[in-house]
């Protein structure tokens, strides 16, 4: 197959392939737009989008017939010295949004990267959405080491982004049998869960909503750290601001103190509580291998 082609999709339904034309650029762009209700200044710029093709970059496109309902773009990179993509946007538009296309799309993207020769593509999320958490870590087996403070600045014109943009700056490894487990449904919701049991977080979602703080010293003199978020902080969004902006500044706080004394992001678990209950990254000091 050429690889700058269609990519496989297993659902018969569903066909993902590269985005080639000018035609096809405009319409993914619309989509962005569309799916974070950004204003023109925010969006990709088409002549931008053109130019990083050409230099490497790529598209996806996700289509039910020939409706476009999902992308992902990704750029070539040099992260510490070594060379891959980095994913910077991935948007499914509704009603699309929970079944699976995401998930494709990061496939598709591993599958075109593999198939260039590269082993390695990066992104950042925003560490409060525990769906997208979830997918990066029990889904597709990223690692982070570095948290970034308000990554696109204090806000953009997407609601999404009205309470600051801090982000994880994610690693996925392309060929490692941590991300080949993964890809293969093995999780370690269990075994995360069974550690959980054990730690105070650093930051817990008490029996109200409030974020509390354990001492930071005495978390981070630890070998592992809990770190707890709302089960739907775009609810929070929605109705309580300011106890939404007391999650990210415990949260900032809590992941800024641990990557600086050499922790690393290795899991996520949703819903550790009960169904409606918050979700919690587990944290390991290792060597930063990530470098």
């Amino acid at each position: 197959m050429d690889s700058r082609k269609a990519v496989s999709s297993h659902n018969p339904q569903l066909v993902i392939r590269e985005l080639e034309s000018i035609s096809d650029l405009r319409r993914a762009i619309q989509l962005e737009q569309q799916v974070w209700d950004l204003s023109d200044v925010d969006v990709t710029p088409l002549t931008t989008a053109i130019a990083a093709q050409a230099a490497g970059a790529f598209w996806l496109g996700a289509f039910d017939g020939t409706d476009l309902v999902g992308i992902a773009y990704a750029f070539p990179s040099l992260h510490h010295g070594r060379p891959g993509f980095h994913s910077h946007l991935l948007a499914v538009r509704d009603p699309y949004g929970h079944r699976g296309i995401g998930y494709k799309l990061k496939l598709a993207q591993r599958e075109r990267a593999l198939a260039l020769g590269v082993g390695e593509i990066t992104w950042t999320f925003d560490p409060l959405r525990s769906r997208n958490a979830h997918l990066n870590f029990a889904k597709l087996g990223v690692l982070s080491d570095k948290y970034i403070i308000d990554f696109y600045g204090p806000r953009t014109s997407s609601l999404l982004h009205a309470n600051g943009t801090d982000r994880l700056w994610v690693t996925w490894q392309l060929g490692t049998r941590r991300v080949g487990d993964r890809l293969q449904g093995k999780e370690m919701r269990a075994e995360a869960l069974d550690t959980l049991m054990h730690l105070e977080p650093l930051v817990r979602f008490n029996g109200d909503g409030v974020p509390v703080q354990a001492d930071v010293p005495t978390a981070v003199s630890r070998q592992r750290i809990a770190i707890e978020i709302p089960g739907d902080i775009d609810l929070i969004e929605r109705d309580d601001m300011p106890l939404a902006r007391k999650w990210r500044e415990a949260t900032r706080a809590a992941f800024t103190a641990a990557v600086e004394s050499g922790f690393l992001v290795r899991e996520f678990c949703r819903s550790i509580r009960g169904q409606q209950g918050p979700g919690a990254y587990l944290l390991e000091k290792e060597e930063p291998y990530l470098h």
